[in-house]
């Protein structure tokens, strides 16, 4: 049963706004379902079978999700992904203190940890590092935050997934394809930070005071570089090994079909156990839990979205208009993550949109999966930063910096996701590789 395409695509734009006022994201992408099956033509009925369908499609997305929260609780949790900055700060020396704040971010992030959770644990050291070497907070945030959208893009994180799974793929496939794209935007983003270090206001001693640690507190115990490395690299290896074989076409690397829904919470408890703190394993996954709760529940909300839109003639309608203009049909990708991210002032919930209510479309003009997955991908890290997303304001406060200042840093956000965007749009896009 098909809902007209104004119906759901009235009920997607309700969605956005609700998401613009404020309210609950997942009530927002429910009251829009609802409101756009409704007044498209379906019954009462017909709205909940529509709805229930689509939260049905996005489980697999929930269940690898929730696999990797175990993954992210460990790093966060146990002390891993501080030591990770802190060592790599440290071995690329002053000379080279953006490339590796930069850096140190990425890898973070990359590791499976999300973005804002990230920045908040390379901050403290950025601040350190701006106020020894006269860098401003302005270049700071835009090496921590661009570090950080390059490592978003070939991370195991939730975003990741949602772009895998919307176009029937691998997590493995998606983060490959992905690196690239995720090279060139830590360049930039190094560059871009470099080009403004003295523009913006500097570090004071009043901003060191408030990261430094009272005297009598107690610091934990905290892993060695190499004990902080099992987890993230037996979770890569793991996840290439079917890539790997098929490349190479050796079979028996090739039956190795890991899933992320294993291999992540393996990954975890082996790193867990190589920290010495297997212990802490059930700390660790309720707190992993805890940081996937709303991004699950998002998923949901996105599934019965999609699935509104997907039952709709609205894909085909949007596949006729772009062929009547004469733009290419490949741009719909990029410019889908663009605009749902932006919208959401998400990645996650901007890739989950975009997958669920233009994938149909996209593969409509004969893009291939994979190149579709990177272009929203990488499109969904180009203004997600906006101010009325959590991360602006996260990131805002890690920083010590005021709403102004903090809007300064947008636009070479921007730049540095829109490079990550416009390459995988040329060499997944147009030249097909």
């Amino acid at each position: 049963m098909l809902i007209s395409w104004w119906g759901a695509l009235l009920g997607l734009l309700l969605a956005i706004i609700l998401i613009l006022k404020k309210l609950n994201p997942v009530y927002s992408l429910f009251l829009g379902a609802i409101f756009g099956c409704l007044i498209g033509g379906a019954d009462l009925v017909q709205t909940i079978n529509i709805l229930t369908k689509g939260s049905q499609n996005v489980m697999g997305t929930v269940l690898r999700v929730l696999a990797a929260g175990m993954l992210a609780g460990v790093m966060m949790d146990s002390g891993a992904a501080d030591v990770l900055a802190r060592t790599i700060v440290a071995k690329f020396g002053n000379k080279m203190a953006i490339f590796a704040l930069t850096f140190a971010t990425m890898l973070i992030t990359a590791v499976g940890v999300f973005i804002p959770v990230a920045v908040l644990i390379v901050a403290p050291i950025a601040l350190e590092v701006g106020e020894r070497l006269k860098i401003s907070k302005l270049s700071l945030l835009v090496a921590l935050s661009g570090g950080g959208k390059a490592g978003n893009i070939i991370s195991p994180n939730a975003n990741t997934i949602a772009a895998a799974k919307g176009f029937g793929l691998q997590l493995s496939q998606v983060m490959i394809a992905d690196f690239i794209p995720a090279v060139v935007a830590l360049l930039v983003a190094v560059a871009t930070a470099s080009l403004i270090r003295e523009k913006g206001s500097a570090v004071s001693q009043h901003d060191l005071e408030l990261i430094s640690e009272p005297k009598n507190k107690k610091r934990k115990v905290q892993p060695t570089f190499a004990q902080a490395l099992v987890a993230p690299i037996i979770a890569v290896v793991l996840l290439l090994l079917n890539p790997i074989g098929s490349i190479f076409h050796l079979e028996f690397l090739e039956k190795f079909n890991l899933d992320a829904l294993y291999v992540l919470p393996l990954a975890a408890v082996i790193g867990a156990l190589a920290m010495h703190q297997g212990k802490k394993l059930r700390e660790f996954a309720l707190s992993g839990v805890s940081k996937m709760t709303d991004v699950v529940l998002i998923l949901i909300g996105a599934g019965a979205i999609g699935a509104t839109i997907t039952s709709s003639n609205l894909p085909e309608m949007l596949i006729q208009a772009i062929k009547s203009s004469g733009l290419s049909g490949t741009l719909l990708a990029p410019i889908s993550g663009i605009l749902m991210a932006a919208a959401a002032a998400s990645t996650s919930t901007g890739v989950i949109l975009a997958t669920g209510s233009f994938a149909k479309a996209i593969l409509g003009f004969g893009v291939a999966p994979l190149a579709a997955a990177a272009m929203v991908h990488t499109g969904a890290i180009v203004i997600d930063q906006l101010p009325h997303g959590n991360y602006f304001h996260v990131t805002a406060n890690a920083m010590h910096m005021d709403i102004k200042e903090r809007s300064k840093a947008i636009l070479y956000e921007a730049l540095v996701g829109g490079s990550a965007m416009l390459t995988a749009t040329i060499l997944y896009g147009f030249l097909h590789l």
